[in-house]
């Protein structure tokens, strides 16, 4: 066959919708629906129509920039809206380089192939969860290897957040075995992500202490099981995280805030667990190696850090693809089968609300998702639309 060629239960769909965001030569962000051709498909790729596509925090920098949701102001209905909104000076030159560049958005999602390539032949009409950008689009053309098979019981529902938020997860405790760690502290623990985390520290008899910032959410993760949880609001929160580290032995931390004090207020009281082990005065601290890796941006504010934990600690930062990058495609592709056989329990996500693609750029609907709300979590159906 040659690459023209494709496998399909019917008519090949010859163009689809997409949501673009622009920042347009006047400093506005402009966000729209196109009708755009499809490519024809090369012998190693599938069309998948997506059905499912989560809102994540890493998707709202191309969705939003800096632009202010605040100001959003939408014309036409249905698939023929526009939505603009006002950027700040300093947030049009943070995103000078895509000036004039429609940005599509949409790290991962899932649906059906409803056509394939010689090579792909084999993934026609299964249900795959998707990676590869622009997921906010009716049909995507992807590599065969961008596609991961889900169960015949799992709906695209079900298997749209299945890159994101469960490889990290696994990513975090795959780490801290790759670095000589034996337990983990990790910050906004309510989150969907969060849960996820709690649920394979458990199945994986990995000690776990679980940062909150309210007593509701305190309550949320010990409603699943969650031993160590600290309320970074209670009047003695250092106490109880200097207590859960030092009966849990975490030396490593992920941080999800990233600004602020947070990460400096884990590494003290690492240090401070680690203090009471010490047989003798050292002006240098324990020699416990105390990581803290910041892997979110839910604070965009400067990292602060009071230098109170010795010498021997780290800061840096966390990135999914690096880490799989560091682990190589054979033990990746492990990991992925890992989530698709459990996408239904130890790394099932729940929405809070479903919306096409039109319905994404309402002005209300953007001005939620940007909340970050711990437990808010919006699904995108471009099939729908």
């Amino acid at each position: 066959m040659t690459n023209s060629d494709h496998r399909s239960a019917g008519a090949v769909p010859t163009s689809g919708l997409r949501l673009h965001s622009l920042l347009t030569s006047a400093g506005a962000l402009e966000l729209s629906l196109e009708s755009e051709a499809l490519p024809k498909l090369a012998p190693n790729e599938v069309l998948v129509q997506i059905e499912a596509s989560p809102v994540n925090p890493s998707d709202l920098g191309l969705l939003l920039g800096a632009a202010d949701p605040a100001s959003a102001n939408s014309s036409g209905v249905g698939v023929s809206r526009r939505t603009t909104m006002s950027v700040p000076e300093a947030g049009r030159r943070a995103m000078a380089a895509r000036a004039g560049k429609a940005m599509t958005v949409g790290n991962e999602g899932a649906g059906v192939v409803v056509a394939a390539g010689d090579e792909a032949a084999a993934l026609m009409g299964r249900t795959v969860g998707v990676i590869g950008g622009g997921m906010y689009s009716q049909f995507r053309a992807l590599a065969a290897d961008s596609c991961q098979v889900l169960p015949d019981e799992v709906t695209p529902a079900q298997g749209a957040s299945w890159y994101v938020n469960p490889l990290t997860a696994l990513g975090m405790v795959e780490t801290m075995r790759l670095e000589g760690h034996t337990a983990l502290v990790h910050t906004a623990a309510a989150s969907n992500l969060g849960q996820m985390l709690n649920k394979l520290c458990q199945s994986e008899g990995v000690p776990l202490v679980n940062v909150v910032r309210s007593v509701a959410q305190a309550d949320l993760l010990k409603g699943l099981g969650g031993q160590y949880v600290c309320d970074s609001s209670a009047d003695d929160f250092t106490k109880a995280l200097t207590e859960a580290i030092s009966e849990t032995g975490a030396t490593l931390a992920f941080d999800a805030i990233g600004g602020g004090r947070t990460a400096s207020r884990i590494l003290s009281a690492m240090e401070a667990a680690a203090s009471r082990k010490l047989t003798a005065y050292s002006g240098y601290g324990s020699s416990a190696h105390k990581q803290v890796y910041i892997y979110g941006g839910l604070d965009t504010g400067p990292t602060e850090l009071t230098r109170g934990f010795g010498m021997s600690w780290g800061l840096g930062g966390w990135l999914l693809p690096l880490f799989l990058g560091r682990v190589g495609a054979d033990r990746a592709a492990e990991l992925r089968a890992r989530v698709a056989s459990e996408i239904k329990t130890t790394f099932a996500s729940h929405y809070t609300q479903s919306v096409t693609l039109a319905e994404l750029l309402e002005p209300q609907v953007l001005h939620a998702i940007t909340r970050k709300a711990t437990g808010e979590k919006y699904l995108v159906t471009p099939a729908r639309s």
